[in-house]
């Protein structure tokens, strides 16, 4: 008995979805895709944005505007935000959704850093870095070594993740304190005051992932 077979046209795709709950990715307008790409290119830069609006020759709330994609700029304006800075008009037509940030460390290679409130032997490497988005997402592997002395006063911004890889320690936020061992996930308000009370098993090793808003500059 012969089966007769859909054309391969007429089957079914189903979208695939992870596990998050993020909504979906909505288009940018022109007038936005126009801001992402002046601010991407100013923070590429490493300008302020009062660098580029005095450059440009615009005051600093109208690069505000123009950058959050709120009023459509005369092309004339355009051109001297590019003169601003140095590249040609045609770049900031580039669609923008086709360059989302991406960063790839290689073990072993993330970049070893003095982070605010560093303490003698907390050693902090930084495993990536986005230049854009309204969010800062600081990725951190942690290795507390043989000489690292107990802080519990780190405040800060944001919400911080904290996922154990080795050693043992207990780990305090605000009033609590917590056991953490190769496998555990702490996950709190970085506002009240926190970091490693009593470290058990040393040398000790931890991810910690720090996300926050990014600030206006």
């Amino acid at each position: 008995m012969s089966t007769v077979r859909k054309p391969r046209s007429e089957k079914k795709t189903t979208e695939l979805i992870t596990g998050s709950s993020a909504g979906p990715v909505r288009e940018l307008t022109l007038e936005e895709s126009l801001g992402a790409q002046i601010r991407h290119l100013r923070r590429k830069g490493e300008l302020t944005g009062a660098d580029l609006a005095s450059g440009a020759g615009i005051s600093l709330g109208m690069l505000s505007k123009i950058e959050n994609g709120q009023i459509s700029p005369s092309l004339s304006t355009l051109q001297s935000v590019c003169r601003a800075l140095n590249v040609p008009l045609s770049q900031l037509f580039a669609t923008f959704e086709e360059q989302r940030d991406c960063s790839f460390v290689k073990a072993g290679q993330g970049v070893v850093i003095e982070r605010r409130g560093t303490k003698a032997g907390h050693e902090y490497q930084l495993l990536g870095h986005l230049l854009d988005g309204t969010l800062v997402v600081e990725p951190y592997l942690i290795t507390l070594h043989e000489d690292a002395k107990p802080y519990t006063s780190f405040r800060h911004q944001g919400v911080e993740i904290i996922y154990m890889l080795s050693g043992r320690v207990l780990y305090r936020h605000g009033n609590e304190s917590y056991e953490m061992g190769a496998g555990d996930t702490l996950m709190f308000d970085c506002q009240a005051p926190h970091g490693p009370e009593l470290l058990i098993e040393k040398p000790m090793n931890y991810l910690s992932i720090i996300v926050y808003m990014r600030q206006d500059d």
